[in-house]
Parts: structure tokens; sequence; C-alpha cells
């Protein structure tokens, strides 16, 4: 099974430059994506084609902001059992952060983490969403394993972003932010690209500034995270920094077979 995440930076831009070829060309078996930027009401008027895909989607509440959906293979729609929109939490709830695929082997969360911004305004929101997260995940843990996938909005090492000392205590590198991403990671959680990969430096987002994506000064805030014990079914994780249509590149894994 072919898992991609990918923040679009709107769902609609990222058609018009070429998502559905993206979608042939990768045959991904499931795509979450985050900041989908469209509410429920103007994508009823939207005539996406998503041909062979079935869709679920979690937009907020504010038209335009933020929203969350999973694409997932027609033929395999049958093994979802149940998808479930948010974390039981209006506050968080109303921007379309988080969705739940239920499968039968485990849960596919996925995920879009606020951005605290330059003011710093919204660090405290974050961080009571990291909190709600990690009590959401850790009660679906005590059932199966889960699947954490999307837009963490946090570099969790130095070696995730291209240049750390400039940025230290800046959005996304602050010490609250990464220290919540480690004892995350270090309560029963593993970073799939950072396992297989645990000295290469490659990137999953760029500003849109200053050249940063030619010149590949990133930062790697979109993950796989997956239970301890999963892990040993992750065939591979990877970026595909190549693949153009938002400021965000996709992000993945494949599982194995039992």
């Amino acid at each position: 099974m072919k898992i991609i995440s990918w923040n679009v930076n709107g769902v609609r831009a990222v058609i018009k430059k070429g998502f559905k070829n993206f979608l042939t060309k990768t045959k991904p078996d499931i795509v979450c994506l985050q900041e989908i930027k469209i509410d429920d009401n103007a994508r009823a008027k939207e005539k996406f084609d998503f041909s062979g895909y079935e869709e679920y989607w979690c937009s907020a509440k504010r038209p335009g902001y933020s929203g969350t959906a999973i694409l997932i293979k027609s033929s395999l729609a049958p093994l979802v059992k149940e998808v479930k929109n948010g974390l039981g939490k209006e506050e968080f709830d109303q921007e379309g952060r988080v969705q739940t695929l239920v499968l039968k082997d485990f849960y596919l969360l996925n995920a879009y983490f606020p951005h605290i911004n330059h003011e710093f305004t919204r660090l405290d929101y974050k961080l009571r969403f990291n909190q709600a997260f990690s009590r959401y995940v850790k009660n679906l843990e005590k059932k199966k394993k889960v699947i954490a996938a999307g837009d963490f909005n946090v570099a969790h090492e130095e070696i995730d972003l291209a240049r750390p000392q400039d940025n230290i205590g800046n959005p996304g590198f602050t010490d609250e932010e990464r220290a919540w991403m480690g004892k995350f990671l270090g309560n029963g959680f593993v970073d799939t690209f950072r396992y297989f990969n645990p000295k290469v430096k490659k990137y999953s987002w760029w500003s849109y500034r200053f050249q940063a994506r030619e010149r590949n000064i990133g930062w790697r805030i979109d993950y796989f995270c997956v239970s301890t014990k999963l892990i040993k079914l992750v065939k591979e994780a990877f970026i595909l920094d190549n693949i153009q249509g938002s400021d965000h590149a996709p992000v993945g894994i494949f599982l194995k077979n039992k």
C-alpha cells in the first residue's frame, strides 16, 4: 500500500497545477491532503475530478482556510470501516485539522497542525492542539496501531532545516514545538523518513520568497509517524521534492504486505 500526504496550499490551486496528472503518475492508494482551503458550501459548487478515488472531506468553518481531505482508491474503499472528523474539541475541529480513517489493522490520521505565526499569537493554541492530539492518539493506540500523517509545522532537529542556527526560536523551530515533537516520538512513535534516512538532508517545505526552493533552503515539516509496533511493516519512506504545485512537497510511505 502506497500512502501519500501533501499540504496542497489550496485544493483548487493544486488541481489547476496538475493534481490529476500527479495521481495518474504516482498511483497512491491513499492520499491525505492538508490546507485544502475550501468550505463545504463552495465545494458543493465545484466539479472536482478524482475519478477512481473515494473522497472524504473535513473543511474548516471559515471559508478559504485550513481543512483536510482524504482520497482512497475506490477499489480499497470497502476496507474503510469509518471516517471520523476532528478530535472532539470544537476549538480545533472548527478548523478542520484532523481526520481519522478507520481500517482493519490500523488507524490513519490526517493532520494539519497549526502554525504559530510570526507574532507567536497562536503558540498557546498550537500547544493545546498538540496535547489534545497526543491524548487522542494514545487512546486510539489502546485499540490498534496508528499512522499519523500530515503537516506538523515543526522541524524536529537541526538536520530537518537548511539553516538551523538562523532559525532558532522562529515559528516551527521553537523550543516548545521541538520539545513536543520529541516527546511525541519518545512515547511510542517513529518518524519514518528519519528512520530510513538517518543522515539525509531533504526538505518538504520552502518559502516562496528569495527563490528558496530553487536554492533548496527548506524545512522538513511534513511527516509520517507510525506506532513503534508498525514500523516493521513500513517498507520505505520518501519525499517527492521534485513535485511542484505547492510550497510543500508530497511525502509518503510504502507498507509491506503481511
